[in-house]
């Protein structure tokens, strides 16, 4: 499989060679909903915690005696049914995180990939550089590309590239190390740099 290298302001230089193995596998809808589902659990904080009738203070001695008095008997003034009392059913600190095999996972990257260039989302260019760390820079190289909302993906951010792009609405700079299931689908177009493809091959192969 070859993918269309761009630069800017030119529609097409050239082409380059990637694996069908990586680049041009069948979609499995059912792999890509699993390891995405267990990618958004782990990202879950679960740290919301209550505390438990016999977690709150106060409450050791009985409020008024059983009987005599024409009350409703209580034997705790931290019961849950009494203002500043415990939680009936307590939130405890949760582990959201789902376990999911090496193979799926690759595997769901793969099939993601392979559809992001069936669907012509999956764009490559020779470098992402900048000589300044300037918006306007950014948008430059941008716009010679027709692109609006792009995840880009570089071998190695830079700082240029860095402080160029963190302030420009539905772009996102990332490198090689931190691709994942949820950014390759949460944006319109995808952009790799030749050497991130180069590290993607040897990453999935």
């Amino acid at each position: 499989m070859e993918l269309t290298m761009h630069k800017p302001g030119e529609s097409k230089t050239g082409t380059l060679k990637v694996s069908d193995a990586i680049f041009a596998v069948d979609f499995n809808e059912p792999l890509i909903h699993h390891v995405l589902t267990a990618f958004m659990a782990g990202s879950r904080s679960g740290t919301k915690a209550q505390k438990t009738r016999a977690e709150v203070r106060g409450g050791g001695r009985k409020p008024w005696k059983q009987k005599g008095l024409g009350k409703a008997r209580a034997g705790s003034s931290r019961s849950p049914i009494w203002r500043g009392g415990g939680a009936t059913f307590a939130a405890k600190n949760r582990n959201f995180s789902q376990k999911v095999n090496r193979k799926m996972y690759r595997g769901a990257i793969r099939c993601i990939l392979s559809e992001l260039a069936r669907q012509d989302r999956l764009l490559c260019i020779e470098s992402f550089t900048l000589d300044s760390p300037r918006t306007q820079a950014a948008l430059g190289l941008l716009g010679g590309l027709g692109l609006r909302e792009v995840l880009i993906i570089t071998e190695e951010v830079t700082e240029n590239a860095y402080l160029a792009t963190r302030n420009i609405p539905r772009v996102n700079l990332i490198d090689m190390a931190e691709i994942n299931p949820y950014c390759l689908i949460g944006y319109e177009k995808v952009l790799l740099t030749k050497a991130a493809v180069e590290k993607v091959e040897a990453w999935l192969s």
